[in-house]
């Protein structure tokens, strides 16, 4: 399913940038790099840490966003995702609102429903994390609207209001759009039900299109208008890495892709039996970044996905190797590509995607 949407080209300051070290203005250099060179959105990962990584940088995303409004003018900004365990929904409601605020209506809400490598050490129960999102995305947007005059309630199992307001309405309207991380049964029929786009990483062509046509299921189940299935927006979250021997490359950074790419679904998908010995409840509920037991577990196990099904998720090589990959997600339904690009040459590779890369698949996408 081509998508019929304008196709949109976005950078994350995800894993990526934090483990490379970069500075603050060396981020934000990046960021008014992309801002004059076509992109349409700059994204930022909300991690606590990734101590796996002693040198890398992690820094907060509504900070950074917000000043990476102040240096450019034209890309929608969001994060890419905070999550509904570690804050309060009216705390992630007026940080929406002030980024959407002082950027002129350039927000947007990327969102999750948490993991336990961002909560483990710091004490931070993961108790019930799908029914928690769904009550913190149903807060969120009742607080939008919320005035002195116009006091809020919500009675939930974990959040309430009563009477509650918040005294700054966002520019967007209705407000700043919310990208929902999904990636299971639930939390994909909620997209459906609440989103207004969808926001998944670590993904083949094929289980995009499976998880899309799960969302549009649950857009109808739901009764959602025609205007707001035309104007939901399928993102990506993916991974380019230029290069001028990609067989050498990919052959470098296989594992990693693996690693990042193994999930039930994806052996779901692809008719890969399921691994034997490794427990993905225990796994997405007990993994964290400094526990290396598990990371050992999930890197072992990982290794079984098929080459050819681990590199269909990720661009590698040069401009003319990785459009291919490209072409086969936007069949899968992609419109809004979040690109972190890898390597040494950051700028390079931001310059290069928009010179080499973009001009072709928009205008393929007219054809």
């Amino acid at each position: 399913m081509i998508t019929e949407k304008p196709l949109k080209f976005g950078i994350q300051n995800g894993l990526n940038v934090a483990r490379a070290g970069y500075t603050e203005d060396q981020i934000l250099t990046a960021c008014m790099l992309a801002d004059k060179t076509g992109y349409d959105s700059i994204f930022y990962m909300d991690h606590t840490n990734v101590p796996q990584w002693k040198n890398a940088i992690v820094l907060d995303p509504w900070v950074m966003l917000s000043a990476i409004a102040a240096v450019t003018n034209n890309v929608e900004l969001g994060t890419c995702v905070t999550d509904a365990i570690r804050r309060h929904p009216s705390n992630i409601a007026l940080a929406a609102i002030t980024l959407d605020r002082v950027s002129k209506g350039r927000a947007i809400l990327g969102i999750g429903a948490g993991e336990a490598q961002n909560l483990k050490e710091f004490c931070i129960p993961f108790e019930k994390p799908v029914s928690k999102w769904e009550e913190q995305i149903q807060v969120i947007k009742i607080l939008y609207g919320s005035t002195p005059d116009h006091t809020v309630n919500y009675n939930g199992k974990y959040y309430k209001l009563e009477g509650a307001c918040l005294q700054a309405p966002p520019i967007r309207k209705p407000h700043p759009p919310t990208y929902m991380a999904s990636g299971g049964t639930r939390t994909l029929e909620l997209t459906g039900k609440l989103g207004e786009g969808w926001l998944p990483i670590g993904y083949t062509p094929e289980l995009f299109e499976d998880h899309a046509k799960q969302i549009q299921t649950s857009m109808n189940t739901h009764n959602r208008t025609q205007k707001e299935k035309d104007t939901f927006q399928y993102a990506l979250d993916i991974d380019v890495y230029f290069s001028e021997d990609a067989e050498e490359s990919w052959a470098k950074m296989k594992e990693a892709v693996k690693v990042s790419l193994f999930k039930p679904e994806v052996l779901r998908v692809h008719g890969i039996k399921e691994i034997e010995g490794f427990d993905f409840v225990k796994y997405f509920t007990e993994y964290s970044m400094s526990d290396q037991s598990w990371i050992v577990k999930m890197r072992d196990a990982a290794t079984k996905i098929p080459d050819k099904i681990a590199r269909s998720s990720t661009a590698v090589g040069t401009p003319d190797d990785i459009i291919p990959t490209f072409e086969r997600f936007m069949k899968a339904g992609v419109n809004h590509f979040v690109i972190r690009f890898w390597g040494k040459n950051y700028f390079g590779s931001i310059d290069k995607f928009a010179s080499h890369v973009m001009p072709y698949l928009r205008e393929k996408l007219k054809k």
